[in-house]
């Protein structure tokens, strides 16, 4: 296992994988090749984005403000069109914003462009909306958004008033035909969740998800749901727990990243957990990275910035004054 470290002229604000290149779309394009030599920016944006997503394996990318209310599509550097949330509580939590494809093929966005607590489907391409209709929303404060790789469903890591970090899961199926389906508990059983607070979440494959509790408890004799400071495997066909595992006293944080059966968290630096047990795989304290706890909270602490290249060999990191390329065991 080996640590890289690139020169940079700039901190990156998002990264992606481009083949063997990495891609800050926030930066305008600015990208460093597999030598690690720096090309500048295409362009400047004339707006104070902060964060970046892209559709994996799709054409699209978003720039955003991760506490803010404004945010961009983009088709390679042409501009789709611009993308907007509501403004209550925006200061307080981070961006609701998902980008991929639908098992359909269709290219989405997925978003709050109306109200806080009103997910919709819009056609990347087009922007049209593909979850018109009555809505009847619970008092969820969507967050973090990610499809499954299949397009099928969808995870919403997001908060309720205490507040308190919770998750949803819905069928997107189901939201096309009947969009009121995005309104309510979904997929995944309260019961199974409010235990710890859900911090991060992501999905393993097309069935199963991860999702990672914080130090907070919400009912100490809930023993269904996912404990505190513990990593816990959902399968949605199944309807259950697969793994439920203590992770130690290190909060978990809110990005983590899929490989395989194992996820990459972020709690100050990288870590690699496999997700049957909680064990620690491999870590890079040298690799420091913001310590953020939470979609939420009044002090606004950035997300981690980095990048998994597609084939599981080599994760990218933004570190101080560089990006740290970590080969993977």
């Amino acid at each position: 296992m080996t640590v890289e470290s690139i020169p940079v002229s700039a901190a990156p604000k998002s990264l992606a994988w481009q083949g063997d290149q990495l891609v800050c779309v926030v930066g305008g394009g600015r990208r460093w090749g597999p030598d690690g030599t720096e090309r500048r920016a295409a362009f400047d944006w004339a707006f104070p984005f902060d964060a970046g997503t892209a559709s994996v394996p799709g054409p699209y990318a978003a720039v955003y403000q991760e506490r803010g209310t404004k945010g961009m599509l983009l088709d390679g550097e042409r501009i789709v069109r611009e993308l907007n949330r509501s403004y209550y509580h925006a200061p307080d939590y981070d961006y609701p914003l998902a980008l991929g494809e639908l098992g359909d093929g269709r290219e989405v966005v997925v978003h709050c462009p109306d109200e806080y607590n009103v997910l919709q489907i819009e056609d990347a391409a087009s922007g049209e909306r593909l979850t018109a209709g009555g809505r009847e929303p619970q008092d969820v404060f969507h967050s973090r958004l990610g499809l499954s790789p299949d397009g099928r469903y969808l995870l919403s890591v997001g908060w309720v008033w205490q507040p308190f970090g919770i998750a949803r899961v819905y069928d997107t199926t189901l939201a096309l035909t009947d969009p009121g389906t995005l309104d309510g508990e979904g997929l995944l059983p309260t019961a199974a969740v409010m235990s710890g607070e859900v911090t991060a979440g992501c999905w393993l494959d097309a069935d199963r998800l991860v999702l990672a509790a914080g130090s907070e408890e919400w009912d100490e004799e809930e023993t269904a749901g996912l404990p505190p400071r513990h990593l816990g495997v959902w399968s949605v066909s199944e309807g259950r727990w697969l793994h439920r595992s203590p992770v130690g006293d290190a909060e978990p944080g809110v990005l983590l990243l899929p490989r395989g059966d194992q996820v990459i968290s972020f709690p100050g630096h990288p870590r690699l957990l496999d997700t049957a047990t909680g064990r620690v795989v491999a870590e890079w304290p040298e690799v420091e990275v913001p310590v953020k706890s939470a979609c939420f909270g009044g002090s606004h602490v950035r997300t981690p910035v980095a990048a998994l290249h597609p084939d599981g060999t080599r994760l990218a990191v933004a570190a101080a004054g560089s990006i740290a390329l970590i080969t993977l065991p």
